[in-house]
């Protein structure tokens, strides 16, 4: 699958806000500072797409991006949504706010129809927090669809990203049967860019 084109279409509030629910959506989601911004400007092939901060929490709504992909099986073009929602976890904000955006991620994920598949971002540098494996287990017992990904790979030794991808994966095996698809990169070195983007392919054009 190539991307050919990604653009920002609007920042929402609320659920109901959203843009009409009328392609299939992929959202993105992780702790705060986990890299997502980068991740996402990674997969669409554009620098500035997704604001990057250095500070935890900026993203504070729901960020929908329009994109167009072309496949070589294929010879119209898809359109689909890429979602950038709000961090869950240390953000310098009231605890007021943060309830309110737990309520507004709980919302989207929820009664998005169109959302075809979450993106759960984890940092590879990390053994396993807590924080990220109540997450998904909360997908879990919502009966969501999802697939991680390890994040800032180039930013510690190959062997200890494996040996916490790995500790990570094994965690989640205290409550789930199946693991869902994993993948690790690094936004910097263009790691696991394809695999993410073939994953989306196979989702939006399932085999027969």
């Amino acid at each position: 699958m190539q991307i050919k084109s990604a653009k920002y279409i609007k920042s929402s509030p609320s659920f109901d806000l959203c843009p009409n629910a009328n392609k299939p959506e992929f959202a993105f989601i992780g702790r705060s500072n986990v890299g997502k911004s980068s991740v996402i400007n990674m997969l669409v092939g554009q620098k500035n797409l997704a604001k990057t901060s250095s500070t935890p929490g900026k993203t504070q709504l729901i960020n929908h991006f329009e994109i167009t992909s072309s496949f070589k099986e294929k010879k119209d073009n898809s359109l689909w949504y890429l979602v950038d929602l709000p961090g869950y976890g240390y953000a310098k904000v009231a605890q007021s706010n943060r309830r309110t955006w737990q309520q507004m991620i709980e919302n989207y994920l929820r009664k998005r129809d169109t959302l075809v598949n979450i993106f759960v971002l984890i940092d590879s540098r990390h053994k396993p927090q807590k924080i990220d494996i109540e997450f998904v287990n909360q997908l879990g017992e919502w009966q969501l669809p999802f697939a991680l990904i390890f994040t800032k790979a180039d930013k510690e030794k190959p062997t200890v990203v494996d040996r916490n991808v790995k500790a990570f994966l094994e965690a989640m095996k205290e409550n789930w049967e199946f693991l869902p698809a994993s993948f690790i990169t690094s936004s910097e070195k263009n790691i696991g860019k394809e695999d993410v983007l073939q994953f989306i392919a196979r989702t939006l054009m399932p085999t027969e």
